[in-house]
Formats: structure tokens, sequence, C-alpha cells
């Protein structure tokens, strides 16, 4: 179950990370940066994903319910591709458009699909036993 706590720091990370970039491309100017973020709202999209992640991943741990390591696994990769999705897309355009993001993208969604449901399905017979 530990690695929902690494999920959650690896979001945290990125979380803080994506402020950092859009406070300099957006109220600090520098040359390049700027146009380094060319979708500045789904960049928004990415650093709210990244917090809903990390809490998610925080909140399944503290539940204080032995869960699934290989669910916990699905939902600390899935929980933090997920979000890095939005990030791609806020720097390339034509993200949306590409195959290999649309398998990326579907490969995240069925992993952290299996990762919320497994877990969520874990504490709900935890509440009914």
């Amino acid at each position: 179950m530990n690695v929902l706590l690494i999920g959650s720091v690896a979001c945290i990370t990125a979380l803080i990370s994506s402020a950092w970039l859009m406070t300099f491309a957006k109220w600090f100017p520098l040359p390049g940066v700027d146009a380094f973020v060319v979708d500045y709202k789904t960049m928004i999209r990415a650093h709210v994903d990244y917090a809903l992640m990390a809490l998610f991943g925080l909140g399944f741990y503290g539940a204080g319910v032995e869960l699934p390591v290989i669910a916990c696994w699905c939902l600390a990769i899935g929980g933090f591709t997920n979000p890095t999705i939005f990030t791609i897309a806020a720097f390339d355009p034509d993200f949306w458009s590409k195959k290999k993001w649309k398998v990326f993208s579907a490969l995240s969604f069925v992993i952290s699909t299996i990762g919320f449901m497994w877990i969520a399905y874990t504490l709900l017979m935890h509440a009914l036993a």
C-alpha cells in the first residue's frame, strides 16, 4: 500500500511544478516559457487533476483498510498518468489527433479505472463486513 504514498508524492511534485510553470508562463513572462505552454486552460486541468489524484491516494492509504497491492499500483500509475495526459496536451496543440497519445490515454484510463474500482469494491466489502 505504500505505493499509494509514492504515487501521491509524485502527483504533489507534478502539482507544484505545474503551478510554478503556469506562474512563470502567465505572470513572470520569460522568453520561451510563454510559447512553451500553448494551452493554458488544459494545463490548469492537469494541475487540478494532479491535486485530486494525490488526495485520492492519500485518502485510500489513510482509510485504514488493507487494500490489494495490484489495485494500489493501478491507482498510483493511472493517477499519475491521467493528469499527465493534460500536461502533454498543454504543450502540444496536435495532441488529441496523434495515435500514440490516444493509445496512452486509453491505457491510462483503463489502468486507473481498474485501480479505482478495485479499491472501491474492497472498501465496500470492508464496510459491509
